[in-house]
């Protein structure tokens, strides 16, 4: 036993969410998460002696979930690895504020699950550390399975379906509504009504197909038609107008979290004209009073290339409540330019 580190992402909401069918033609609740690098959390595991109390301590004391994670990762890695069961001293640092869609319990949760799993010298699987999440927090994110699209069974902890390798390439900027306020997730269990399987069967079809054929323009169909089927659970005033910026700045479509308040406006990132869509889009999205908090692409989340040159833009109070991450210097002068490329991705514009 040894000191373990652990680490998982954040996601943007969601590209799909609603009830679909299982392998057995089960009516099974399930989404399909927007990626994202950055924010992050990272976790330390200080295993106890064999002799000191089989509990974990968690610093700072409110990431409860993430404490609750590594016992149970604890019992997990007794059970399939072999190792004495002990307790723990557990840091966990950064991810992002809860309740704003995010996955941020999910982060603590899989990354304390990692660094318990590496202090204990045992390798826990995707699934395993899933099961894990699933008990700990009651509902949880697929961010310990990577960037994959998969649709994930959430309160299940288990996947559906892999909707194929990846996704292509898109451009988003986010933004908060209802004022950045955190939402109760576990509190949106939503009522299935007749038809829906029906619908969201069809989504999920072409969101399979439209990533099978890169087809941006069809994911931003499938993420629009998603988040306006959510207004029913979680209404969102500013929908129309997202999605009034979005027509009027070229882009293939919106997104939302559908249980929490950070939005998107998708775009191509292949587009020519990549850099005026993302100008238009901050522009209006400031004049709506839905100032961005961020400006990223999704191949960012698997190491690749992000966008740089963050606009200068007002800071409203709500927006410190995303990350923890530092801000960046902003643009006094001169024109912006979105498609400067760098290997990381572009921090808050907090």
């Amino acid at each position: 036993m040894t000191l373990g580190t652990g680490q998982a992402t954040c996601h943007h909401g969601e590209i799909l969410q609603g009830v679909f069918l299982d392998g057995r033609g089960r009516p099974t609740r399930g989404l399909v998460t927007l990626p994202m690098a950055d924010p992050r959390t990272r976790a330390l595991f200080t295993p106890f002696s064999a002799r000191a109390p089989r509990r974990v301590v968690v610093d700072p004391p409110d990431r409860a979930k993430a404490a609750r994670a590594a016992e149970l990762a604890v019992a997990e890695c007794a059970r399939v690895g072999g190792v004495r069961p002990v307790g723990g001293y557990l840091s966990v640092r950064g991810g992002a504020s809860p309740g704003l869609g995010m996955g941020s319990s999910t982060s603590d949760v899989t990354a304390a699950v990692r660094a318990v799993a590496a202090g204990l010298g045992v390798e826990l699987p995707p699934d395993s550390v899933a099961r894990v999440a699933v008990a700990a927090e009651g509902a949880s994110d697929p961010v310990m399975f990577g960037d994959r699209p998969l649709l994930f069974a959430q309160r299940e902890g288990r996947v559906l379906e892999e909707l194929g390798p990846e996704l292509p390439e898109m451009a988003v900027v986010g933004c908060l509504t209802g004022s950045g306020q955190p939402v109760d997730t576990l509190s949106l269990a939503g009522t299935a009504r007749r038809g829906d399987i029906a619908v969201y069967e069809r989504l999920r079809a072409a969101l399979r197909t439209a990533i099978t054929e890169r087809d941006v323009a069809g994911i931003g169909h499938v993420c629009t038609e998603s988040a306006v089927l959510n207004q029913r659970v979680l209404p969102k005033e500013e929908l129309g107008t997202l999605r009034e910026i979005a027509r009027g700045c070229g882009a293939v479509g919106i997104q939302v979290a559908h249980s929490g308040n950070v939005a998107g406006i998708l775009f191509d990132a292949a587009d020519p004209e990549l850099g005026v869509r993302l100008d238009a889009a901050v522009d209006r999205l400031c004049g709506a009073g839905l100032t961005p908090h961020r400006v990223f692409s999704t191949a960012a989340a698997s190491g690749a290339a992000a966008f740089a040159s963050a606009p200068t833009v007002p800071e409203p109070a709500a927006l410190a409540a995303v990350s923890s991450a530092p801000a960046p210097p902003t643009q006094s002068t001169g024109e912006r330019s979105w498609t400067t490329m760098f290997p990381k991705p572009l921090p808050d514009l907090t």
